[in-house]
């Protein structure tokens, strides 16, 4: 058992630049905690007046996890999926043993955009499996009583939540929620006692566990609790994310995740071959060339909490 934690995460900004030639704030993986339950990244591209054109580039071993807040985006991938996504729906891609995939908001000109971006990282029986993509546009929504004010909502976006659980296909056992807190309210959010489990500030304010947070700010709440209070004064937008802890050792560079130096060696190579392994995201032109591979070894990313 991890034990209750109250720890911070504070986002990090990363200039992305060049195709995508915007900055975004990065909260996992933190340097002392590569993972929640098997979220294994997220960061927050927005909010921004952009025009965001991300050409194909690859993937393994991972599911992308897109939310977008404000704005539409465009998903294109080499199993031939092209989908737009909008507020209140999720694309789920799992990338297995390999996919590519582009991103691009909505027209020609800069536009509104908002939206969180995460990775789950997959186990063993399905990390070398065929990939897979799923818009999943209806959502199951739960009440969830206040102590104080109006009652909250929650939107469970992956996994399984308050006995609900999304459509959308899971490898482990896993929480994704996005959660509304109306403005002078206090709630009691069920936990899973087994599961570790985070809370982020998206919009408004809140106090998690009587820790205020501020705006893009997660707080890491450990496992061993069955419930925990937030308060809001003027109303808050949380996304909540847990799971069972992910037992793996993984490493990740890139837009890979896999468990040895050796993996990512060579799904760069087949990257860089144009190996049918990532197929062809039609419609383009371009793609992203990987950078090159740091001069030492690449190790798995320990937990130090």
């Amino acid at each position: 058992m991890i034990g209750e934690r109250r720890l911070v995460l504070e986002p990090r900004e990363v200039p992305l630049g060049g195709v995508r030639g915007m900055n975004v704030l990065r909260v996992l993986p933190h340097r002392n905690l590569p993972t929640i339950g098997a979220w294994c990244f997220l960061d927050r591209f927005g909010p921004a007046d952009t025009r965001m054109r991300v050409e194909p580039h690859p993937h393994i071993g991972l599911q992308t996890v897109t939310w977008p807040l404000v704005g539409e985006i465009r998903h294109r991938d080499s199993l031939g999926s092209d989908a737009d996504l909008r507020r209140g729906q999720l694309n789920l891609m799992t990338a297995g043993n390999g996919i590519s995939h582009s991103e691009y908001s909505v027209g020609d000109d800069p536009i509104p955009l908002d939206a969180l971006q995460f990775w789950v990282v997959l186990p063993d029986g399905a990390r070398h499996g065929e990939g897979g993509f799923e818009r999943h546009t209806d959502l199951p929504a739960v009440s969830l009583p206040a102590t104080t004010g109006q009652d909250a909502t929650a939107t469970v976006v992956l996994g399984e939540f308050s006995g609900t659980s999304s459509p959308a296909t899971v490898h482990t056992p896993i929480v994704g929620a996005e959660i509304v807190i109306p403005a002078g309210s206090a709630v009691r959010l069920p936990l899973r006692p087994e599961w570790e489990h985070a809370l982020m500030l998206v919009e408004g304010d809140a106090a998690v566990a009587e820790h205020p947070l501020s705006q893009n700010d997660m707080l890491y709440l450990g496992d061993s609790r069955d419930a925990v209070e937030v308060t809001s004064t003027d109303g808050a937008l949380l996304f909540l994310i847990g799971g069972e802890p992910f037992e793996a050792d993984i490493v990740m560079w890139w837009n890979f995740a896999g468990r040895t130096h050796e993996e990512i060696v060579e799904a760069r190579e087949g990257w860089e071959a144009a190996s049918d392994r990532f197929g062809v995201v039609e419609g383009h032109d371009v793609r992203i060339p990987a950078p090159p591979l740091p001069d030492v070894r690449l190790m798995p990313r320990g937990r130090k909490i």
